[in-house]
C-alpha cells in the first residue's frame, strides 16, 4: 500500500528552462549584456548529468549539486565569453537553481495528494536546494529527501532505498513520480511503485525523450491534478 509519493522535481516539479533562461536574462540585462539566454541555460544543464558521473563510479566523493551547478557554471560563462563576471554574481547566479517556477498543475496537484500521502522530493538537489525551492515555489513538501541522504546521485540505488528507510517504509510502500522514463526504471527495480507525467516541453525544442510513457508504469497522466485523481486524491 502506497504511503509516500517521491517526486523528482528539475522537469517533473519544476520548469527549470525557462527559469533559468529567465533568470540569465535579468542578470545580463542588469550588466548590459546580451547573450541566447535560453542557449545558456542549455548549456548549463548539459553539464548536469556528467558532472555526477565521477561522483556515481566512485571517482570523486560526494559533494552537493550546488557545487557541481558553481563548476558547471564557471564553464559555461567561459564559453559564452563571460569571465569577467565576478565571484559574488557567480555565486548569485548558481542559486538560480533555488528560483525555479512549477508547472501550473503542481502545486494545486500536491495539495490535492498530500491529505493522503507523504510527500517529499528525491532530487539531486541538495536539502538547501531543495528547501529554498519549496519556499520560493509554494511546494507543500513533509520532508526533504534525496542524493543528500544517500550521498549520492539518482540513479544509483541507494538513493531510493535510503530515502524510503528515513521514513522508516520497505520501498513497496513508496511510489516514484517523474516525467523521465530512466528514473522510474530505476525505482522499479528496487520494488517502488511508479508513476508517469509527461512533461514533453521539459527541454523546449531540443526534448529528444520521454515524450510517453514507454512502460507499463502503474500509474500514467498528463499531470499532477490527473495523477491525484487516479490515486483517489
Amino acid at each position: 500500500m502506497t504511503k509516500a509519493l517521491f517526486f523528482d522535481v528539475f522537469g517533473t516539479v519544476v520548469n527549470w528552462r525557462d527559469s533559468i533562461a529567465r533568470e540569465l536574462r535579468r542578470f545580463g540585462a542588469a550588466q548590459g549584456l546580451e547573450r541566447d539566454w535560453y542557449a545558456m541555460a542549455d548549456r548549463w544543464r548539459a553539464l548536469y548529468q556528467p558532472s555526477m558521473e565521477p561522483v556515481r563510479r566512485g571517482e570523486r566523493g560526494y559533494v552537493k549539486l550546488d557545487v557541481l551547478h558553481r563548476e558547471n557554471l564557471d564553464r559555461v560563462l567561459s564559453e559564452f565569453d563571460l569571465e569577467a563576471v565576478g565571484p559574488e554574481d557567480r555565486a548569485y547566479l548558481t542559486t538560480a537553481w533555488h528560483r525555479l517556477v512549477p508547472w501550473a498543475d503542481v502545486v494545486p496537484g500536491l495539495n490535492r495528494m498530500k491529505p493522503r500521502f507523504i510527500l517529499a522530493p528525491v532530487s539531486n538537489g541538495n536539502f538547501s536546494l531543495m528547501v529554498n525551492l519549496a519556499r520560493f515555489a509554494a511546494l507543500p513538501w513533509d520532508t526533504v529527501l534525496g542524493s543528500e541522504v544517500a550521498r549520492d546521485y539518482k540513479p544509483m540505488p541507494a538513493v531510493y532505498l535510503k530515502s524510503a528507510e528515513a521514513l522508516s517504509l520497505p520501498p513497496a510502500d513508496c511510489m516514484m513520480v517523474a516525467a523521465h522514463n530512466s528514473d522510474l526504471a530505476a525505482a522499479r527495480a528496487l520494488g517502488l511503485g511508479t508513476a508517469f507525467v509527461a512533461r514533453p516541453e521539459e527541454y523546449g525544442p531540443h526534448q529528444t525523450q520521454d515524450f510517453k510513457a514507454e512502460e507499463d508504469w502503474d500509474f500514467i497522466a498528463e499531470d499532477f491534478v490527473e495523477l491525484a485523481e487516479k490515486l483517489g486524491c
